[in-house]
């Protein structure tokens, strides 16, 4: 049997990926720059993936050079900032620790592969498995994100240390050899090199998003306490000298196309609405104890079913509140795997059947595994930890007077109305939005554009400041071959 269960709208192509500038009025021709009562002087970025430039799933240097730290620090030089250093990868290297490209078409849809030259892979860790990236060899770096990292993370013994029990490349190469230097003590000692008089603090992602990019099968979401402790240290480090700054919410993965891209309401109503091939009802019969030639049971029909963390329930059909994730989408449209009569996620529903029938169903689905789809009680553990963890950080920054940028009201908004730069239209969609990359998480340079301006738009509110904007379509979106 063949089923197309979910196909792929084919992208509009003609204006995709291109740095479009639209005709602009003059409207700064009376803008004179200033820093109101912050002082920009010198700038360092905390965070994770999203403050390091991180992009189509890796880092590399055109991502790093189109960093919202990047952007800031530029526009920030213009009211009185001063140098923005960040550890770029070298040119010999310029692919970093590689990415993911689209490579061709497949009937109008993209298909997606990884770019392998030009990296800067130097080796395996000690762990026989990590990456090593080749090393920064600066002094200054003022860009301290780190992909990958948690909140949770920064007190970990080792984390940037090549030792067997496994490590953080990306933290890795930005310490001196050796270095047993924890992501807190790494930033009190930019804090104390550089004496930053500005700065932003985008951590915490991390700390609901590992959880759910794996359906809830990896890293726990952080508890509250734990969070709040760990955050309050590294803001206590940043403004140990009275630095001001601009501290970010976490999004919630709701509002992102990994978990947004393919409609479970739609895949479920496909798989409903497809017959079941008339060869196949005798060796359905015969698998349910039918007398041969009898048909089956009235309303019989096809089901999508999903794996789940539920020990009552582990194997069940999946309702439209469960989020499939984006790489799902090659599973559902695969071939039948034996013994299964289905291709994935695919099973058999008999209405009004027993339990001890309806659990038997359920066990020969071709299911979706659990890490392919975070269900809805997984999908309201993270909204809810989302939240708790959002008023930790507004808290912390009120208590310290900083400016917030609520990056998940920002997120939520454009998923649902997008946003609109300089008459171009940028949505949440995958591939045709602009906004996203090919991770479906984190941003395009245009989008790490708009996220720019929208920081700089809560820093001159709340410092008083002057600080312009950047023309978000001088920047592109997703790259075409």
């Amino acid at each position: 049997m063949t089923t197309t269960l979910f196909r792929k709208t084919a992208p509009m192509l003609a204006l995709l990926g291109l740095g479009l500038s639209a005709c602009q009025p003059d409207l700064e021709k009376d803008f004179e720059p200033s820093s109101g009562t912050a002082d920009f002087t010198t700038y360092v970025a905390v965070g994770n993936s999203l403050t390091s430039g991180f992009s189509d799933g890796g880092l590399y240097l055109e991502g790093q050079q189109n960093s919202f730290p990047s952007i800031l620090a530029q526009q920030f030089a213009k009211a009185g900032g001063g140098e923005f250093q960040q550890p770029l990868f070298p040119d010999n290297g310029f692919n970093g620790g590689g990415y993911l490209k689209i490579t061709g078409f497949n009937n109008g849809s993209p298909t997606i592969g990884p770019e392998t030259a030009n990296l800067a892979i130097v080796g395996l860790g000690a762990d026989g498995k990590t990456p090593l990236l080749s090393r920064y060899d600066g002094t200054g770096n003022q860009n301290l994100g780190v992909p990958g990292i948690r909140v949770a993370d920064v007190l970990t013994p080792g984390y940037g240390l090549n030792n067997p029990l496994g490590f953080n490349q990306y933290f890795e190469r930005l310490l001196p050899a050796s270095s047993p230097s924890t992501y807190l003590q790494y930033v009190q000692e930019r804090v104390a090199t550089l004496k930053p008089t500005f700065f932003t603090n985008w951590l915490g992602n991390n700390d609901v998003l590992g959880y759910a990019s794996s359906g809830g099968t990896a890293a726990p979401l952080t508890e509250v306490g734990e969070f709040t402790t760990k955050y309050d240290q590294v803001l206590d480090a940043l403004t140990t000298s009275g630095a001001k700054g601009l501290v970010v919410t976490i999004p919630n993965v709701s509002n992102v196309p990994l978990f947004t891209t393919v409609p479970t309401a739609g895949v479920i109503a496909q798989v409903q609405g497809t017959p079941i091939p008339p060869e196949l009802v005798p060796v359905i019969g015969a698998s349910l104890g039918l007398p041969a030639g009898a048909p089956l049971p009235e309303g019989t029909r096809f089901g999508l079913y999903i794996k789940t963390s539920d020990a009552k329930k582990p194997i069940r059909e999946a309702t439209a509140k469960d989020l499939i994730l984006l790489p799902a989408s090659s599973f559902i449209n695969s071939a039948p795997v034996s013994p299964n009569l289905f291709p994935g996620g695919i099973g058999l529903v008999i209405p009004g059947a027993s339990a001890e029938v309806a659990g038997a169903l359920a066990a020969i689905s071709n299911a979706l595994p659990n890490n392919l789809v975070l269900d809805e009680a997984e999908a309201k553990n993270v909204a809810t930890r989302t939240g708790e963890l959002n008023a930790a950080i507004k808290a912390s920054a009120s208590a310290r007077g900083l400016a917030v940028f609520d990056a998940n009201a920002f997120f939520a908004t454009v998923a649902s109305n997008g946003i609109v730069a300089n008459g171009v239209n940028n949505t949440a969609g995958f591939v045709s939005g602009n906004l996203f990359s090919l991770d479906g998480v984190h941003p395009t340079p245009r989008g790490y554009a708009i996220i720019a301006n929208e920081m700089i738009k809560v820093i001159n509110s709340t410092y008083g400041a002057k600080v312009p904007t950047v023309n978000p379509n001088d920047y592109r979106g997703v790259k075409f071959p």
